[in-house]
């Protein structure tokens, strides 16, 4: 079985255990924007019986890989299918111009939820002989999924100001689920660099409004939020919407937590 990106794998893990062997195409520190398949990956998709990506536009290069691969026999599914495309960060709005709303889903545990119950579903149906053991492993992994979501939701409680500043679109599925307020992006459209005058107006959003935090991640350069950083003072934290792209986050519910607590940390500094 082949992904694109770890969450899916991860999530295809825990629900296939010993049942299933899944290699991502990206690991947690790529862009999967800028993405290029390298000859393996074309490799692994022929000899694939099933192909995972999220879909909503985020892994456009994903068309061109499945046709090259020339396996008319894949089986390609699309783990976002039944989220809501409404949800983002506005009414029509769409930071990556990909139709549908905002890719970047599973950052919302509900819709990770979701996505590990087609994949269970997908499980059972293909392998009935182990069914009963991935429904078994869909509850488990539901329910420490819902237990860390309610202490999360717990430790952000006594957390006032959420306001945020964020350099790339990746996070309104993450701050509408729990709560925090993206004030402004560095980049608002993906593969686009932003103008001074854009550069100078999130300064001044960050001056005015003495928003506290700058958002990166690990995948991107850090001299554009580090430059915000230094004229406004504000606290620079990089977070990963991958899970592996900063250590301590190898798995989706270690990513969930290092996400919160750490933007929680970060948020209630004095400093």
């Amino acid at each position: 079985m082949v992904v694109t990106i770890p969450v899916l794998k991860d999530f295809a893990e825990e629900i296939g255990g010993s049942h299933v062997h899944v290699v991502s195409l990206l690991s947690g520190y790529q862009n999967v924007h800028t993405y290029s398949p390298k000859p393996s990956d074309l490799v692994a998709v022929r000899k694939a019986r099933v192909f995972i990506q999220v879909g909503m536009g985020l892994e456009v290069w994903v068309g061109a890989l499945v046709r090259n691969a020339g396996n008319p026999g894949l089986l390609v599914v699309t783990a976002s299918e039944h989220i809501a495309r409404e949800a983002g960060p506005a009414p029509g709005a769409d930071p990556h111009g990909h139709g549908g709303g905002n890719p970047h889903v599973w950052l919302d545990p509900e819709n990770a939820k979701v996505m590990v119950g087609q994949i269970a579903a997908l499980f059972a149906k293909s392998d009935p002989a182990h069914a009963d053991e991935y429904r078994v492993n869909h509850d488990r992994y539901v329910h420490e999924i819902d237990a860390l979501e309610a202490e999360l939701s717990g430790r952000l409680q006594r957390v006032t100001d959420r306001r945020i500043v964020v350099h790339h679109p990746a996070w309104p599925h993450f701050a509408e689920r729990f709560g925090f307020e993206v004030a402004g992006e560095i980049i608002t459209q993906s593969g686009a660099e932003p103008s001074a005058r854009h550069m100078q107006a999130l300064i001044r959003t960050i001056r005015e409004g003495r928003i506290r935090v700058i958002v990166s991640e690990p995948q991107l350069n850090q001299k554009l939020p580090q430059m915000l950083a230094r004229e406004t003072a504000a606290r620079l934290v990089v977070l990963t919407a991958m899970p592996g792209g900063v250590p301590g986050t190898a798995t989706y519910l270690d990513m969930l937590r290092y996400n919160v607590t750490t933007l929680a940390e970060a948020l209630e500094s004095k400093d």
